[in-house]
């Protein structure tokens, strides 16, 4: 929707150096998407993206079910996420929160304001 067209980006470096560094939204959201898959109980995000897809489908599908919100040096951001069934999602919740966060803090240098997560479905499958 407008977010294709809204493609914002954010300086994170701009020392007396060489040149500037610049991270887009989408990039914000594709770590925030990685990170939350990555923890166990969670299945996918909202749009039905897995890390098996992953490689099928490219890293930008990763940014599905995930809305970033980036101003100045402070980043919000919003997951839509299914869950694993028979998993507690308080306990796998507060480990994406902290895993999200991490993630975006370790690699853009930006401060995570907030992680707010959305429990969009719980996939019934067993992977017995």
């Amino acid at each position: 929707m407008a977010e294709m067209e809204n493609r914002n980006t954010h300086k994170v470096y701009e020392k007396d150096k060489i040149g500037e560094v610049q991270i887009a939204d989408e990039v914000v959201a594709i770590i925030a998407g990685l990170a939350a898959t990555e923890v166990e109980g969670v299945d996918s995000m909202a749009g039905n993206i897995t890390n098996e897809l992953v490689g099928k489908l490219g890293m930008k599908n990763l940014s599905k079910g995930v809305k970033v919100e980036v101003t100045e040096e402070h980043v919000s951001v919003d997951l839509s996420l299914n869950m694993k069934y028979g998993y507690n999602i308080p306990t796998v919740s507060e480990k994406v929160q902290d895993k999200v966060k991490t993630a975006i803090e370790n690699m853009t240098g930006l401060v995570v304001l907030d992680v707010n997560i959305k429990i969009a479905g719980v996939n019934m499958e067993s992977d017995k």
